[in-house]
């Protein structure tokens, strides 16, 4: 096999651009043009432009051989991004994102989380799980994957948020999913995580606050369940929402079958939403979000 052949016989590399930027004239041609000129290829792109908010949103992925790299991308697409207003990032698409998962005594979702990335359902590495019991170290072990039992009482908050944070910093973690995990956290750490944490709850939220929703919900006869995933801010429960799912229900389910289904959707969108954020497809539009799904 001669050199030109080996060469070919390599795959190219895949990156991932997105970017979000006042809407104007130019910005497809810019981002097409300068793929083109640096030697890339465009394999999908998607965009929108919101008239509510004068922003344009596009997620493009591309494909480049070498000599081309991701550095190299980001060194050269600057310019661009500046001559548009742009916030704009370039990844490996390839590359999997760290995540830390956050979760109390409920574990369903922890569960299906941590089976969904060891099967690559999941384009993620779980760096840690982070738990404030423990009951759930030795299914997390199972998995060879570290735990931190962090108790947080209302005296140690700001501690136990510190040691997060450390884990966070310390094994280059990109998002934090809380799987369930059934503590308020702080303004501060909630800005500091901005757009990085994403949080599970169900949709019967705030007509059944507090303990036991769904058997609140049977109470009241409800036949519409689902649940919620966004993005953590400091208004509890009520961040950037990224997916919802939601399952019809009769008058004859008992509440313990409604808790099963709560379990069921719950796992569903919080999985869909950590998949398409780990894959670079949400972007931040002020309290909503825009999912190149």
């Amino acid at each position: 096999m001669n050199e030109q052949s080996t060469r070919a016989a390599v795959p190219a590399e895949q990156y991932v651009l997105i970017l979000s930027c006042p809407d104007k004239q130019g910005i497809v041609h810019a981002v097409s043009s300068y793929l083109f000129m640096t030697g890339c290829n465009i394999e999908d792109s998607q965009q929108f432009g919101d008239h509510d908010t004068g922003l344009f949103f596009m997620r493009v992925h591309f494909s480049a051989e070498s000599p081309v790299t991701v550095d190299k991308l980001r060194a050269s697409f600057a310019a661009i991004g500046d001559s548009f207003q742009m916030d704009w990032q370039i990844h490996r698409a390839e590359e999997k994102m760290r995540v830390v998962l956050m979760v109390s005594k409920f574990g369903h979702c922890l569960n299906d989380l941590l089976f969904r990335a060891r099967i690559g359902a999941l384009p993620v590495e779980i760096a840690a799980v982070v738990s404030n019991h423990t009951d759930f170290a030795e299914l997390v072990g199972s998995y060879d994957i570290p735990f931190h039992h962090i108790p947080v009482t209302k005296d140690n908050k700001s501690e136990a948020e510190a040691q997060l944070l450390e884990i966070v910093r310390e094994e280059g973690v990109e998002l934090v999913v809380l799987a369930r995990y059934m503590q308020v956290l702080s303004d501060d750490l909630c800005k500091q995580l901005s757009g990085r944490i994403i949080n599970i709850h169900h949709s019967f939220l705030p007509s059944f606050k507090g303990a036991k929703p769904y058997h609140q919900a049977h109470t009241r006869g409800v036949k519409l369940i689902g649940a919620t995933a966004h993005y953590v801010t400091a208004d509890l429960d009520e961040g950037p929402i990224i997916e919802q799912e939601v399952e019809r229900v009769g008058h004859d389910v008992t509440p313990d079958q409604l808790v099963a289904i709560g379990r069921d959707v719950e796992c569903q969108a919080l999985a869909r939403a950590v998949k398409w954020h780990a894959e670079r497809r949400i972007l931040l539009n002020g309290r909503r979000t825009v999912v190149f799904a």
